[in-house]
């Protein structure tokens, strides 16, 4: 591997332990990929906070569970700075940032949570706590380098703005951070980038719903490794719309990058998606394939519910605001918590605007740096009726949850929330 004069002065230790181990680790993790070179990280997200998964590790100081978890090494090396040159968020932790008592947890768990922010943020992590990192500036342009922890921003990252990345995972991500690199290798490279499966949309699609379908249409029938170029009649195409649908493409299947001709950067046309090259194979989505992915998260008849959850991804100001609108002069059921899921720095807009307060008058809360699934089954199993606007949190609480998971637009969750129960008639139909 080809290493530049900074990259051999980690290695060396020149630029102190915490790297050095970093950039062994990238190192070796780029020799298994049959990487080359590195590239320069210049945004990155990392998974930071008292997460579930620290559990393992029986110790109670944060750099000693750091380096065990996501250093690999039984050293203790103190997390204490990132590169310069990467500007770093964080991501959603396992709890909301200002309070705990609604979601069940404990003060001393609340506390611990607030001890790994507080270490992160000294070593030159933004703690914004968010799956959505471009609602506070993240925003990586054409052929810029990034990693991520979140599948969804992969997806986003690679297929909505041209930049770089892989779906490396959480201490990968780490590495990136702190010494600024990562192996050239997969999406880094323009020439893995072309299309490999030309995708037919047949169904119409226009609510933010349907595109959240569309991606999970498309994500059952792609095999690994694929790079889907999709066509479709699309009208009334928005950025909300194009990020629900590429976090449910991600989580569907394996995909890093969906070209959607005449929409993203790299697909003006058909041939721009493919580079030249022919498709490997087709695949169509018509509404019985829709109705399909639908069907595969969404339970079957009416059922008494007690939780509603809109935000996944989490909400921007302008989500609350149609939310707050449809809830104005309502009241949520008694036996129903109502809540909303959004970013602290756009909370603090949604206070400044009322909506807030309208949520609230209602009975609703507006949550921010985490969401249910991130919180688990501590939260979670006080409940036993959900319904929910994302197709993510709803497959991933029909896996943790012991009760009954029902799919809607916005109109529907509130209509459940007020009312106390998800009717079938609900239920999305193609028409």
């Amino acid at each position: 591997m080809q290493l530049s004069d900074y990259e051999k002065c980690c290695l060396d230790g020149a630029h102190g332990r915490l790297k050095q181990v970093a950039m062994e680790n990238i190192v070796r993790y780029g020799v298994i990929l049959g990487a080359r070179q590195l590239c320069e990280v210049t945004k990155a997200t990392v998974f930071c906070g008292a997460h579930n998964y620290m559990d393992v590790s029986p110790s109670e100081d944060i750099h000693e569970v750091f380096s065990h978890l996501n250093l690999a090494r039984d050293e203790t090396i103190p997390f204490t700075e990132t590169y310069h040159g990467c500007y770093i968020q964080s991501c959603v932790a396992p709890c909301d940032q200002y309070q705990y008592k609604p979601f069940g947890q404990s003060e001393s768990f609340f506390k611990k949570n607030a001890r790994y922010l507080k270490q992160a943020r000294s070593a030159g992590v933004n703690i914004a706590g968010t799956c959505a990192p471009y609602l506070t500036g993240w925003i990586p342009i054409q052929g810029e380098h990034f990693v991520t922890t979140e599948s969804g921003v992969t997806v986003l990252g690679n297929s909505i703005w041209g930049a770089m990345g892989n779906s490396d995972g959480i201490e990968a991500a780490f590495w990136s951070a702190i010494c600024g690199r990562t192996p050239q290798w997969g999406n880094h490279i323009k020439e893995n980038r072309a299309g490999t499966h030309l995708v037919k949309v047949e169904s119409s699609i226009n609510s933010q719903l349907e595109w959240n379908l569309l991606g999970k249409a498309i994500g059952m029938q792609l095999p690994s490794g694929s790079i889907p170029v999709v066509t479709g009649n699309f009208t009334h195409v928005n950025f909300n719309k194009l990020r629900s649908f590429c976090t449910m493409i991600a989580i569907s299947s394996n995909c890093e990058l969906c070209h959607l001709v005449g929409i993203t950067p790299e697909a003006r046309t058909v041939e721009d998606a493919f580079q030249g090259r022919k498709p490997t194979a087709g695949v169509v989505v018509n509404d019985q394939i829709m109705t399909d992915a639908f069907d595969s998260v969404c339970d079957k008849g009416d059922n008494q519910i007690d939780f509603v959850s809109l935000g996944c991804p989490h909400y921007d100001i302008d989500q609350i605001r149609r939310a707050a609108m449809a809830i104005q002069g309502k009241k949520v059921h008694k036996n129903v918590h109502f809540m909303v899921w959004t970013v602290y720095p756009i909370k603090c807009m949604a206070d400044e605007n009322g909506y807030t307060k309208i949520i609230e008058d209602a009975g609703g809360h507006l949550y921010t740096s985490s969401c249910p699934s991130t919180m688990g089954e501590v939260f979670l199993n006080q409940y036993r009726g959900f319904v929910l606007d994302s197709l993510k949190m709803a497959g991933a609480l029909k896996s943790e949850v012991n009760g009954r998971v029902y799919l809607g637009d916005v109109e529907d969750c509130i209509d459940a929330a007020i009312n106390g129960k998800w009717e079938e008639k609900k239920k999305w139909t193609k028409k």
